[in-house]
Parts: structure tokens; C-alpha cells; sequence
């Protein structure tokens, strides 16, 4: 039967209202090449339901929530949930896990794309890139000695989290002489002295730090990682970048330091809700850079993303668990190696099968 025989679905939030992919090569031509087939799955949801994903192997997705509902009443649940990214907070692994699919990201794929928007955040804040775009398009000319930036060189930045992501910004902020110190109690010495980074606790980071830059996954202990007390701690003249998950931050403590001035600037790429009310705050401050949860969104993220997600795909059609497994604990299930060990069984697909 060979890889044929998989079934994979493609969520539709890839596609435009006319169906077309404006997200550009996400790879899905090399599951052409390897003659699995695939569709767009047939509706646009924001929560992948049993009847979207009931009798596939797999399923690549980028927006839509993987829930509880995602396996209720499916006779045969997808093996593998291969997410287009690297956070998985919309998606219940506990559930997953339950029925036997595993989840993957795609944290290759992302790494320099996020770690060069970061650094292209950072630099647009400290810069004030925004607010001299503003003076010229509105004759404000001679008021650009107000707008006096910072240079990067030989700062002190913090990080909160120093996984591959952020590991892939240090190496790119090495030219500056940059100072990295960092909070992430799940990094090893030995990483963290071979990046060049120190590691110490999160109120010292936010206390030391020019720049804190929020790079940590979304989860319970670090929503509102970032709070009142803990901006209370930052230099004034020290800026805020949150390139992760909004939630991280406690959003209106942060409003209240910017307009009082407690902090110099923030740079946001996410936000609590998304996407922020048209009152929120933040649309009116002149110390803010925005982006829409957009900032790493190139060419590069989406062959990068794409390209991980799709080697998932073909990991599982030949048997073999895909290498960025999220609920690790769902590989020891016997469901779960069975379906393995049957796609291994297949083997590879026949000369000139189409998908």
C-alpha cells in the first residue's frame, strides 16, 4: 500500500477567502513527492472538531484549537497533530494524549525567523523607529531631537527563557557585545555558559536588564510572569520586548509603567487578547511598537515551519516517531507503537503512485 495509503489533512487558515495560500511554500509539494495524500480540510474552524479530523493520519495546522471535542465520537483519530510553530497553548495535550496522537512543533523551523524579529523588534524600539516614521509622514520634522534613541552595543539584555529560539538570538546580538543575562529554570549551566549567557533569577533580570525580551513558552507557571511588582523592578530607562505569548505579561500593569513612564518603551508582537480591542491602551502610546503576532511571519518561517511539520508527516508514514514530540509519554502507548509499527509495514510507496 505504501505512503499512499495516508491520509493527511491541511487546515483551511492557511488559505484565503478565494482558497488560495497566502502563507507562500509551506513544503507540502515534497508530500506531493512522496506520494501521500493530502487535501485542505473543508471548512475554516478555530477548534478542530471529530468530524474535520475523524479517519486521518495526520493533521497540519497553524490556528485551530486541538481540544477534547477533537476526539469525540472519532472512530479513528489522527495519529499525529503536526502543529506550524512552536506554541501549543491552544492545544489540550492531556487529550491528545488520551487517544493516542501525538503532537508535534516546529521549533527548526522557527528559530532564526522569531530570533531575527526579535532583534528587529529590539532595535526598532530603542531606535523609536515608529515614532520617526510618524514625524515625517506628519511634518513634524524639527521635533526629531525629542526622539533621541539608544544604541544595542555593549547592553545588557535579559531573557525570559533561554531555549533554542532565544539561544539562536544570543548568537545573532554577539556583534554588539551585547551582555545576555538570563531566567529559564529548565536550562542547563552547561548550555547557558556555552551561549555565554548568566543565568540568575527573573526579578534580577527584570532589575539588571536595558532590555528584557519575553522568549518562554505559555504556560500556568509563567502567565503573568511579568507583573506589577516585577516592572516596578525595571530601569526606567529599560524596555519591555514580548515576542511569545501575551498572556505572559500582565498587559495592564504594563500599560499603567509605560504611561507613567516606569519603563522607556515596549515592543509587542502578542498581546492578552487577540487581537487587542480598538480601546486598548497601547494603540495610542507613543513609547510602543506593535506588531499583529506577525513579526517572524517570512518566507524563511513558512518554508521553515512548513518544511518541519511535513518531515513529522513522513516521519510517521515510515514508521518512526517524529523527532519534535511535544506529549512524549503518548510514544510509550501500545496504540500509539502499533500504528507506528503498521505504517512502518507498509513500506515505501510504489514507483510512480500518485497521491
Amino acid at each position: 500500500m505504501g505512503r499512499a495509503a495516508l491520509r493527511v489533512g491541511v487546515s483551511r487558515d492557511f488559505l484565503d477567502a478565494d482558497g488560495r495560500n497566502v502563507w507562500g511554500d509551506i513544503r507540502l509539494g515534497e508530500l506531493d513527492a512522496a506520494c501521500i495524500d493530502w487535501h485542505y480540510l473543508p471548512r475554516t474552524t478555530g477548534e478542530l472538531l471529530a468530524a474535520d479530523v475523524d479517519g486521518l493520519d495526520a493533521v497540519l495546522f497553524a490556528a485551530p484549537a486541538v481540544t477534547e471535542r477533537t476526539f469525540a465520537g472519532a472512530t479513528r483519530p489522527p495519529l499525529l497533530f503536526a502543529r506550524f510553530g512552536v506554541g501549543y497553548d491552544t492545544v489540550d495535550l492531556d487529550a491528545c494524549t488520551r487517544h493516542g496522537a501525538l503532537v508535534t512543533i516546529t521549533p527548526d523551523g522557527a528559530r532564526r525567523p522569531v530570533a531575527t524579529a526579535a532583534l528587529a523588534l529590539l532595535l526598532a524600539v530603542l531606535h523609536n523607529l515608529v515614532a520617526k516614521d510618524r514625524l515625517v509622514r506628519e511634518g513634524r520634522w524639527a521635533e526629531k531631537e525629542q526622539w533621541m534613541g539608544q544604541g544595542l552595543t555593549g547592553r545588557r539584555i535579559g531573557l525570559l527563557g533561554l531555549g533554542n529560539t532565544a539561544g539562536d538570538l544570543v548568537e545573532l546580538l554577539r556583534p554588539f557585545g551585547a551582555e545576555i543575562i538570563a531566567y529559564d529554570p529548565y536550562c542547563l549551566p552547561a548550555t547557558a555558559e556555552r551561549l555565554g549567557a548568566r543565568l540568575t533569577d527573573a526579578d534580577t533580570v527584570l532589575a539588571e536588564a536595558d532590555a528584557v525580551i519575553v522568549m518562554c513558552a505559555l504556560t500556568e507557571e509563567t502567565h503573568h510572569l511579568v507583573d506589577a511588582r516585577r516592572l516596578a523592578l525595571m530601569k526606567p530607562s529599560a524596555v519591555l520586548l514580548n515576542v511569545a505569548r501575551g498572556p505572559i505579561v500582565d498587559e495592564k500593569a504594563l500599560i499603567e509603567a509605560l504611561r507613567v513612564r516606569r519603563i522607556r518603551a515596549a515592543g509587542l508582537d502578542v498581546f492578552e487578547s487577540e487581537p487587542p480591542a480598538p480601546d486598548n491602551p497601547l494603540l495610542t502610546m507613543d513609547n510602543v511598537v506593535l506588531s499583529p503576532h506577525a513579526l517572524a511571519w517570512t518566507d524563511e518561517m513558512s518554508a521553515g515551519n512548513g518544511g518541519s511539520a511535513v518531515r513529522a508527516i513522513l516521519d510517521i508514514a515510515d514508521g518512526r516517531p517524529p523527532r519534535f514530540v511535544v506529549n512524549r509519554d503518548a510514544l510509550d502507548l501500545a496504540a500509539v507503537k502499533e500504528r507506528l509499527e503498521t505504517l512502518a509495514a507498509r513500506g515505501p510507496a510504489p514507483l510512480g503512485a500518485s497521491s
